[in-house]
C-alpha cells in the first residue's frame, strides 16, 4: 500500500528529521564537553597540588641557601643577597610574560572566518 504525501509534508519531514538531528548532536556535544570538563578539572586540581608542593620545595631551597650563605656571610647579608637575586628574576619573568601576553589574540579568527565562509555557503545554496 502506497501513501501519497504532498511535497509539502514531505518538506516538512525533512525539516523535523534535520532539526532532530541537530538536538542530537547538541546533545551529544553537551555530553562531551560535560564528561571533558570533569577531565580537565581533575587535571587542574592535580597540577594545583604539585604548583603548591612545587612552590614549597623552592621556599625550602631558598632557606637551605640562606643557611649555607649565613656559614660564609652575616645571615642578613645572606638573605639581602637572596632577596636581590630573586627580585631580579620576578621582574625579568614578569617583564616576558607581560610581552608575550600582548602577542595573545582572544578571538578565534580562523573559526569566525569559516562561519563566515559557511553562511555566504548557505545563503548562496538557498537561492
Amino acid at each position: 500500500m502506497s501513501v501519497d504525501r504532498s511535497l509539502p509534508d514531505l518538506f516538512q519531514d525533512i525539516v523535523r528529521n534535520v532539526q532532530e538531528i541537530i538536538r542530537a548532536e547538541v546533545r551529544l556535544a553537551k555530553a562531551e564537553v560535560r564528561e571533558e570538563t570533569s577531565k580537565a578539572l581533575w587535571s587542574v586540581t592535580w597540577l594545583v597540588a604539585g604548583a603548591v608542593a612545587g612552590v614549597l620545595a623552592v621556599v625550602f631551597a631558598l632557606w637551605t641557601a640562606a643557611y649555607a650563605l649565613a656559614l660564609v656571610w652575616p645571615m642578613w647579608a645572606a638573605t639581602m643577597a637572596l632577596t636581590a637575586i630573586l627580585a631580579v628574576t620576578a621582574v625579568v619573568l614578569l617583564l616576558s610574560g607581560k610581552q608575550r601576553l600582548t602577542r595573545v589574540h582572544p578571538t578565534p579568527e580562523r573559526t569566525l572566518e569559516t562561519v563566515k565562509e559557511n553562511v555566504a555557503w548557505a545563503r548562496q545554496s538557498t537561492k
